[in-house]
């Protein structure tokens, strides 16, 4: 870190920016995006860090042009640092003081390359929900009417179609009017999922390292997105090592240890990466249910099918989900691809 630390606390239209050198605070004041820009770009080389929160990657990107060393720190942590009321002047003091304790970990913030990718994702997320959730409603609101849609072939529009061409089911005119625009709004959501998958899909080809994870058991486009997200253009201040990104994931036993007594628990609920951690052991659990029915063919098959046996299914796809992380990091880290071991079998 430089000798000048910078504490910044960022909204959307003001910017609190707390100056720390010599021991002590300099000044604390309050600026617009505009004057910041500005006051960064005029502003000697010094250490900046900024409450992980909304803009925080575009302002660190913009920070880290202009030549300071540029950090992102965990808005939890910062609260829990912070000493008297919550204002936008104590946020402020409260990241330069969170950034000056004893090993903490900074958060590995994202490349223009990376939140482009993220927001193609968050848009897949919210299309999926919005197509499940409205054929949720059709089929709950039928079933009021008597009519099953089930799980019929051709999906939810065919059975749509089919209640529409019905003409003794006695629906009314408006209802089948209302119905048919559901029917349409329900299309037009499924071809919109489609669209972001294939835009993912274009996307991947167009990195490198993302499109590399897919080689990775387990790993389809969605879960290759998001390890590369997590994992790439890491720094060793916030990932020494593999098992600390698994860590970070939640696919490490959570340790309570006191006394010179050792617990390991299960592994961890409470986690930033929720969503990824649940894809990546459902990727996981696919693999396992495959490989139970057909004999190992290589020397990760052959452990993978060992945790099985002693442990069970589930444990096994948490155990295949906190190795994939590892591999990846390893991946990522040092540039290299993925290569399996074949069985050897001896005569």
């Amino acid at each position: 870190m430089h000798n000048t630390k910078v504490g910044v606390d960022l909204a959307e239209k003001v910017i609190q920016v707390c100056v720390f050198r010599k021991k002590s605070v300099n000044s604390n004041k309050e600026m617009s995006p505009e004057t910041f820009m500005d006051w960064l770009a005029n502003s000697k080389p010094m250490t900046v860090v900024f409450e992980a929160c909304g803009t925080s990657n575009y302002w660190m990107q913009k920070a880290q042009e202009h030549g300071h060393d540029a950090r992102l720190i965990s808005a939890k942590l910062v609260e829990t640092v912070r000493q008297n009321q919550k204002t936008d002047k104590n946020d402020a003091l409260a990241v330069i003081q969170a950034a000056m304790l004893p090993d903490v970990n900074f958060i590995s913030g994202k490349t223009p390359a990376q939140q482009q990718l993220q927001s193609m994702q968050r848009m897949r997320e919210l299309a999926i929900k919005n197509r499940d959730a409205l054929k949720k409603q059709l089929r709950s609101l039928l079933l009021e009417l008597g009519i099953r849609t089930g799980n019929k072939k051709g999906g939810m529009l065919m059975a749509i179609d089919e209640v529409l061409e019905d003409a003794d089911n006695g629906l009314t005119g408006e209802f089948r009017r209302a119905l048919h625009t559901a029917r349409e709004q329900l299309s037009v959501a499924i071809e919109t999922v489609k669209a972001y998958e294939s835009g993912l899909e274009s996307a991947i080809k167009l990195h490198h390292d993302c499109k590399k994870l897919l080689k990775l058991e387990s790993v389809g486009p969605v879960n290759a997105v998001n390890l590369y997200m997590t994992l790439a253009c890491n720094d060793s201040e916030v990932f020494s090592k593999g098992k600390d990104a698994a860590a970070c994931i939640g696919l490490t036993p959570l340790q309570h240890s006191s006394g010179g007594k050792t617990k390991i628990g299960s592994i961890g609920k409470k986690v930033k990466n929720s969503m990824l951690r649940s894809q990546l052991i459902t990727g996981a659990m696919a693999v396992v249910q495959q490989l139970k029915k057909r004999p190992a063919k290589t020397e990760k098959e052959v452990w993978l099918k060992g945790v099985i046996e002693r442990r069970g299914k589930k444990r096994a796809a948490v155990a295949l989900a906190n190795k994939t992380v590892r591999t990846a990091f390893a991946m990522l880290r040092d540039g290299t691809e993925y290569v399996t071991k074949p069985l050897v079998v001896t005569a």
